[in-house]
This record gives C-alpha cells, structure tokens and sequence, in this order.
C-alpha cells in the first residue's frame, strides 16, 4: 500500500486504543488502522474511517488475536480511537472540517 501523509502521520503516535490487557503502549508500533468492519465500512481507501493504533490492539481489532471483549465493547473502543484520531488529523492540518 502507498504511504501517504496521513498514513505517515502514525508515526511515534500513542495508540488511541489502549486496551486494558492488550496494549502494549509502544508508540513506534503504532499504524493508521482501518476500520476492522468487513463488508461495511472496512477499506483502506477509507482513511478518515480509521485510526492510530499499536500493533496489539490492531491485531485485536483485525481479529488476529483473541480477546473477552464483546462486538459492542470492540466497537465502542473503535469509535473513540477513531474520534480521537480524527481531532489529532485536524490539529495537523491533514483533515479539513468545513
């Protein structure tokens, strides 16, 4: 996948996840994640449907790695790191409200 500047951005992020358990709070793996919802809203061409994550708590979105998290409870932890990401976009000048 071509790296873009907001893909790029990720860089030495903190994860907006943070999963109780699962986050392992390292900023130097942390990716622009897409959304994990297939056949919805899952696509890399989506990139403000998406959000910093550590390569933990990417795994557990992806579903890679197994959790005791509900669907509910996975969303609703997507839903914040993707609101948080979009407020750190704005700040950088990559996403423009109008």
């Amino acid at each position: 996948m071509k790296q873009t500047k907001i893909s790029k951005s990720a860089r030495g992020e903190d994860c907006a996840a943070r999963v109780p358990h699962v986050c392992n709070w390292d900023n130097t793996t942390t990716v622009l994640a897409h959304a994990p919802f297939v056949g919805r809203y899952g696509s890399r061409n989506h990139w403000w449907w998406a959000a910093y994550l550590c390569s933990d708590c990417h795994d557990l979105m992806d579903g890679r790695t197994q959790h005791q998290l509900t669907n509910q409870e996975k969303a609703v932890i997507w839903f914040s790191a993707v609101h948080e990401t979009q407020a750190k976009l704005i700040d950088k000048g990559l996403m423009v409200i109008k």
